[in-house]
Parts: C-alpha cells; structure tokens; sequence
C-alpha cells in the first residue's frame, strides 16, 4: 500500500465553522492522506467534533490586531518547522508567512496556497494603508515562491494571474451537503409560522456586506421578519439599532450555530440575502458558500448586483438582483417577489436544477487534479 503523504493544513480560525477547509480536509483523507489542521482556541470556542483527520489548536494571548497574527504566526511556524510534512496547505495570506519560511527548512516539502479571498483588498484593510501595504509586502515576497496556487473563482484567480504571472486554479466553495433532511419545523427554531422569513446567515456579517440596510428595510416588508444567522463584526451594531428602535418582532439573531443546524433555518427559509457592497475589489468578486447554501436550500436568492453571485442568480434564474442598496427599493423588491407567486415559485424551481449542476463533486474534480495528478509528479522548489 502507498504510503500516505503527510499535509499540514492551516488556518487563523478556531475550525469549528470554516466548512471550505473541512471539505478539503476530508477529501484529503478520502484520498490517502494523513492530515492534521492547525487553528487556534479561543475563550468562548466549541469543542470539536469527532472528525476523520487530527486537529491542533494554539491558545495565544492576544485574539486580534498585529499581536495575535505576530504570535499566532510564530507558534505557527515553530510548529510547522518540528512536525514532517510532505505538503504545507496555507489557507489565506494570514497564514503564509509561517508556512513560506517553514518550508524552506523542510526537504521534499510541497506549498499550496488556498486564497480564500483577495486578501490585501478586504475593507479592514483597504481603509488602514499602512496595514494594507505591510500584508500586501507579505504578498508579494510569498506568493511568487508558492508552488501551486487555487482560489474560490475566476474573478479572483484572473487577478492573481495578472498581478503575479503564475498558474491560479479554482475550487469554488460549494456546499456538499448529500440530501440533509428537513428535521426541524420553525417552531423548533424560534422562527415565526405565519410570515415570510428572509435569512442572512454566515460567519462574516460585517461592516459594508448589506445588514444595515436590510434591517432598515424589513419594517417595510408585509408579514416578513429578517432571521440574522451567524455572526460578524456588524452584528452588536445591529442589536443596538434593532433595540434602540423596537424592532425585535421584525429582526430575530440567532447567534452562530453548527453547520448542519445553519442549515435547518435555511431550508426553513422563503429566501436568502447576500448583500454585499461594491466598495473594494474583494467584496466585488464575493462568492460565500452560503450562495449555494441557499441553493441546495431551495430557496430563491436576493443579491446585490455583484458579477459573480448576479451571474449565477441571473444564469438559473434564480432570484432577485436588487439594482440598489437603498432601503426603500429593496422593501419594494422585496415584496414584489413575495406578491408575486408564479415568479416566487419559478425561482424556487429553478434553485432545483441549479442545486444539481453546482455541487461539491464537481469542484473535487480540480482539488484531485492538484493533489493527485499534479502533485504526484511536481518536484518542491
């Protein structure tokens, strides 16, 4: 039997929600290799479940700003530098550096980079320059000596391309959900029974991705509530407002749940929102899971007008591309879609077809042609 290959996974998050890196985890493991992942414990951070590969998570003292990406990365690389591996996955630009520099004492050590996102171009970035430009120096010095590369879409990768003249695969971050039963009725969720439940979900509910203007649009909404699912740096903004101006009978937060529960609110769902700003080049190529989440959910999507997502919504026919982030015409959007029962029920069809077509398998079929075919033959720099 093939002696399986050591890989060392990395990531800044304490694993628990990240499901892109555990879907790449587990087909890791479904294709002979011994992995482990490194993350970080936090405070108030789940325990894990049982799962097919081995976990590591650091304790650090500081949880945010330079100091924890300054320890975090150190730990990091100190632990990378003393456990084999045959192959290094560095899952974003916050977990390259330690990966770049532990590899190059490692022999035979392959580095694969999974951008998640166009890092340098994030809004927490692109209003600190100084911040943007030290990541940004980070960039330029580690990515040229990665040896294979793969990001969540073509926009993105299209621009790695340019910038750095180098092969940048796609693995988009669809959902692999196989057929999860409805177990759940709404009542069991604290969801209301007798009105239109619209769902914003995920873990990065932050700052310029549409949350303020759908909780400043769904008063306007007849017999609909906006359910918040997840958790991000906008949300205790959100509660404040939501309290200040009574709106609790309208927008209800759930927190952050595992994955399989997130999902019994989405399928509970009538239709689920990505909002998210053209207001840097990261948000402008947005592709979040839970696009497909909402898919696989069978429930119609409403999007803002962003090339990636609007193209797919536009391409099945699946939903609403709200022209404006202005509350009065999403409200108006909104229940007009909700009138509107032929076209609301030819969405929801449409999400069908779409479900089968847009399906984790498919995008396995480029992670084995990186980890199987191409890594198989590649030689490490």
């Amino acid at each position: 039997m093939t002696p399986k290959k050591k890989i060392i996974v990395s990531v800044t998050n304490d694993l628990f929600t990240d499901q892109r890196v555990r879907k790449v985890c587990e087909f890791l493991v479904a294709n002979n290799f011994d992995v482990t992942l490194v993350g970080r414990k936090l405070k108030h951070s789940q325990t894990m479940p049982e799962l097919p590969y081995k976990t590591k998570r650091f304790r650090l003292w500081f949880t945010k700003g330079p100091l924890f990406y300054a320890t975090y990365n150190l730990r990091l690389f100190f632990y990378l530098l003393f456990h084999k591996a045959d192959v290094l996955l560095s899952n974003d630009l916050d977990t390259l550096y330690a990966n770049h520099w532990a590899r190059k004492f490692k022999r035979n050590c392959t580095l694969v980079y999974d951008s998640h996102e166009y890092y340098c171009e994030t809004p927490e970035l692109v209003d600190r320059p100084k911040i943007q430009r030290f990541w940004r120096r980070i960039e330029k010095r580690c990515v040229p000596k990665v040896d294979i590369m793969y990001t969540v879409n073509e926009s993105i990768a299209k621009l790695y391309r340019e910038e750095y003249q180098r092969e940048v695969f796609v693995v988009r971050n669809i959902s692999d959900r196989k057929d999860i039963p409805l177990t759940k009725t709404r009542a069991d969720l604290g969801l209301p029974e007798n009105k239109k439940v619209v769902i914003m979900q995920g873990a990065g509910i932050n700052i310029q991705r549409g949350a303020e203007e759908m909780v400043e649009a769904i008063p306007f909404v007849d017999n609909a509530v906006l359910a918040v699912v997840g958790d991000g740096d906008v949300v205790p903004q959100l509660k404040h407002k939501v309290q200040e101006q009574g709106l609790g009978d309208k927008v209800l937060f759930f927190g952050k749940r595992p994955y399989d529960e997130l999902l019994q609110f989405t399928m509970n769902a009538d239709v689920g929102v990505s909002m998210d700003k053209d207001t840097n080049i990261n948000y402008r190529f947005a592709l979040g899971n839970k696009i497909f989440d909402y898919i696989h959910s069978g429930i119609p999507l409403f999007v803002s007008d962003l090339p990636e997502i609007a193209g797919i919504v536009r391409k099945y026919e699946l939903g609403v591309v709200c022209p404006s982030h202005d509350p009065d015409v999403i409200a108006t959007k909104l229940n007009e879609l909700f009138l509107n029962h032929d076209i609301y029920n030819h969405y929801k069809e449409n999400t069908k077809a779409a479900a089968k077509e847009l399906t984790w398998n498919n995008e396995k079929k480029m992670l084995r042609m990186i980890y199987i075919d191409l890594l198989q033959n590649f030689q490490p720099s």
